[in-house]
């Protein structure tokens, strides 16, 4: 996949090709493609998050299996690729909202969140002895808007009103693309969400393996969906 990778430029996260490539990033990009879905939506009504669980097993407990971390009550995450790089970075994003609470007496904006966030991932890719995260995460909150952003094993970062990440991020957008409008209620961003997912017919879609998060303006808070509401959904 990657003939130049024979000639040694693949060994550390330091090095560069010759035509500018690090392919520990590269490779960490091809790991967040092997990841189940997750999907962001905003709306003028707020933000919601939904997210696929790959439960391979029928030995599995579907509830041990987490997809959406709640970082303050207003902001969210969710993640495709390695989870437990994921449980990294949401510890250390729960532990810097609480900071800037206690500093500023106020809730931090989902921006310099997510900016902390992409540092920090940046920071894991041109230092020896490290690697980078194998993980892609969604940031999904409300401070004076709903807000979702992007941040990739490079640290980039990048804000929008609908996003998808996991392997089926390339077909999931082009469909939201097509379906997606600002005027949409929230409620209707959830079944355009479960309904992208849907698109992909290899994908058994169960209420045990989905997690819906919401959270709307008004409150300001998220929400996460009970089995019975997920079903609500899946029948309609």
């Amino acid at each position: 996949m990657y003939p130049t990778a024979i000639q040694g430029y693949d060994r550390g996260i330091t090095t560069f090709s010759p035509d500018g490539r690090l392919f520990q990033v590269e490779y960490a990009k091809e790991a967040v493609k092997r990841g189940s879905t997750a999907i962001g939506i905003t709306t003028k009504e707020g933000v919601c998050v939904v997210a696929y669980k790959s439960a391979l097993s029928k030995l599995l407990v579907p509830e041990s299996m987490k997809k959406i971390f709640e970082i303050d009550e207003h902001v969210c995450a969710t993640a495709a690729g390695l989870i437990a790089d994921a449980r990294r970075l949401v510890d250390t994003a729960r532990l810097e909202a609480q900071k800037h609470q206690l500093a500023y007496g106020e809730k931090i904006t989902i921006l310099a969140l997510a900016k902390e966030i992409s540092d920090l991932m940046q920071a894991y890719t041109q230092y020896g002895g490290v690697r980078p995260f194998g993980v892609s995460l969604l940031i999904a909150g409300i401070d004076d808007q709903p807000r979702l952003y992007e941040i990739e094993p490079s640290g980039a970062m990048t804000g929008y009103v609908a996003c998808a990440i996991g392997s089926d991020k390339k077909e999931v957008e082009e469909f939201l693309e097509k379906e997606y409008n600002e005027k949409l209620k929230l409620e209707e961003a959830v079944a355009l969400a479960i309904k992208a997912l849907k698109k992909n017919t290899e994908l058994k879609i169960e209420t045990k393996n989905l997690e819906i998060a919401v959270a709307d303006v008004s409150t300001k808070k998220f929400y996460l969906y009970n089995e019975k509401e997920i079903e609500k959904y899946l029948k309609e």
